[in-house]
């Protein structure tokens, strides 16, 4: 899995580079400007074509200074701001430049207080063009207004703390400039939370925020988590990372002296991108893959649990059985062939059913109701027998303890996995939540990431928090994101039942002997990939079929 980092964090990498002396902070701005441009080219590829001269053409050949003039130029607007990120823009500025490109340049802020790094680049500039200071009024009346404009945000970066006291609005592109205008972001959109995904506000209503959302942003290194976070993708647009040259220092380097981390690796967060290799199922028989039970609500109300069911025998559990009340018997049982069913009424029942040592993992809450499940929670997460089995906690099992959520956290153990939506999440852990809904007028903003980890510290188990920006945490501290946005977006997921899915998917894994942050992991991203292979039109019942298919794409 890919680190995604945090302002700090990169901050933290780049000083450790540059103080190892294996490179210069004017290099890796270098390196950021020219991968932005890199990257407007690889992603339209026209303006590559129709900019003007590459700059070891500029003064020879068919693509003379002459032939340059006789082409129509493209035209850029570079919107720098007054640290490193708009150092970045004037070195970005330059290369268009070089490159025939009709480029103008706006400064926010004293150019006198520059970094040392982009004051040298705003001078490199300066011996190519003129650099006008930033408003609202010039830039909408003599800048974007003559159409066709690729505009760069190198306004404010990772960096941000504060609200912008600027009208961003401006950025936002009027409608008859049409499909022409590009808006690229360096690092983050200005006004964008790069440790949270979160607008950073002030109490100005138009002022504060970002603009438009971009066409493109590039980031550097590696993502940052406000890049898959809250409104972090619909603000980027589509995030592609350039490559600076820091590959090494996230993780311990190996020399001489056993070298050092820049970054302490527990910190970091991961993006699931991909599924684990523990899915290849070996064994000679069903018990060797571990046998789930899902307890199921009474009549009528035991589809949720019948879902979770098929999801956990889709994703390979050798044995899955539902525990089901008398008077839901027969409907189960009318709808139900390679699962198996037991009776399961109360409390007793379902101890006297744990005492079968090849249950290994247990799924409680999908149209459980409340009632049964502060009746069950206890048994199942009791002593004896039955202490440390897996479990999963889902709907009604997190619900149920809205209002005294101690009570149910002193009978979590490590191997129980959390997995509520933002309403569970809520009632549950409604401090943390309270945080998550504050406006945030100064950065880094309260996020999902510090939400999640403090929950499952909190809980002493794994909290899957579910949404588009899933993040997993275990209660040591580490966590991954795993991000349904960009190229992996299924909106057609927000179905009913889906979720109920999920949590099987996560029992089956943990009965096939996944650790709780693994079976969160690769379930959530089996999850999306699942909607994904099916498309538009996806019902809950759908989501377990498509496994063989996945797991087929998967090579398994």
């Amino acid at each position: 899995m890919t680190e995604i980092l945090t302002a700090a964090q990169m901050r933290a990498i780049e000083k450790a580079a540059i103080e190892s002396g294996e490179v210069m902070g004017l290099e890796l701005m270098e390196r950021a400007g020219r991968g932005v441009v890199e990257a407007i080219f690889e992603e339209w590829p026209a303006l590559a074509e129709e900019g003007g001269a590459a700059p070891h053409e500029a003064h020879d050949g068919p693509r003379s200074p002459r032939g340059i003039e006789a082409k129509k130029k493209r035209r850029a607007v570079v919107l720098c701001g007054p640290g490193n990120n708009g150092g970045d823009g004037f070195v970005v500025a330059r290369l268009l430049k070089e490159r025939g490109w009709e480029v103008e340049v706006f400064l926010y802020g004293d150019a006198g207080k520059l970094p040392p790094d982009a004051r040298v680049n705003y001078e490199r500039w300066l011996e190519m063009g003129s650099v006008r200071s930033f408003c609202t009024q010039t830039f909408e009346d003599e800048s974007i207004s003559k159409g066709g404009a690729l505009v760069v945000d190198a306004l404010f970066g990772t960096g941000l703390t504060r609200s912008v006291e600027l009208p961003l609005v401006a950025l936002s592109p009027e409608p008859a400039l049409g499909s022409d205008y590009k808006l690229v972001s360096v690092d983050v959109p200005s006004g964008l939370c790069s440790d949270s995904g979160r607008q950073i506000l002030n109490e100005s209503p138009d002022q504060g925020g970002i603009a438009a959302p971009s066409d493109l942003t590039v980031s550097f290194h590696r993502e940052k988590l406000g890049h898959r976070l809250a409104d972090g993708p619909a603000s980027c647009g589509k995030t592609v990372v350039a490559d600076i040259g820091l590959e090494g220092w996230t993780r311990p380097r190996v020399g001489a002296d056993g070298g050092c981390p820049a970054v302490p690796p527990g910190d970091i967060v991961t993006l699931v991108d991909g599924s684990n290799a523990l899915l290849a199922k070996a064994g000679a028989h069903k018990f060797s893959h571990g046998h789930a039970l899902i307890l199921s609500g009474g009549a009528g109300k035991s589809g949720a649990a019948r879902l979770a069911a098929r999801g956990a025998l889709r994703v390979g559990v050798g044995l899955v059985t539902l525990g089901v009340p008398h008077d839901a018997q027969a409907e189960v049982a009318a709808q139900i062939t390679a699962l198996m069913m037991c009776e399961i009424g109360d409390a007793g029942a379902l101890a006297k059913t744990l005492e079968d040592g090849r249950l290994n993992a247990l799924c409680l809450g999908p149209g459980l109701g409340l009632e049964r499940v502060r009746e069950f929670v206890p048994v199942a997460l009791g002593a004896g027998a039955n202490a440390r089995r897996a479990v999963v906690l889902d709907a009604d099992a997190l619900s149920a303890f809205a209002g005294a959520p101690d009570a149910l956290f002193g009978m979590l153990h490590e191997n129980c996995v959390l997995t509520p939506h933002g309403g569970e999440f809520q009632r549950l852990f409604p401090d943390l939540h309270a945080r998550l809904e504050e406006v945030p007028t100064k950065g880094p903003a309260y996020s999902k990431v510090d939400a999640t980890r403090e929950a499952a510290a909190r809980a002493g188990c794994t909290v899957l928090f579910k949404g588009p920006d899933t993040v997993i945490a275990a209660p040591e501290g580490r966590c991954s994101v795993h991000s349904a946005a960009y190229e992996r977006a299924a909106p057609w997921l927000a179905t009913a039942g889906s979720g109920d899915v999920l949590a099987g998917f996560i029992t089956g894994l943990l009965a096939r002997g996944f650790s709780p942050m693994e079976a969160a992991e690769t379930g959530a991203w089996l999850h999306v990939e699942c909607a994904r292979t099916f498309g538009p039109g996806l019902i809950a019942e759908d989501l377990p079929e498509m496994l063989p298919q996945v797991f087929r794409d998967l090579g398994l």
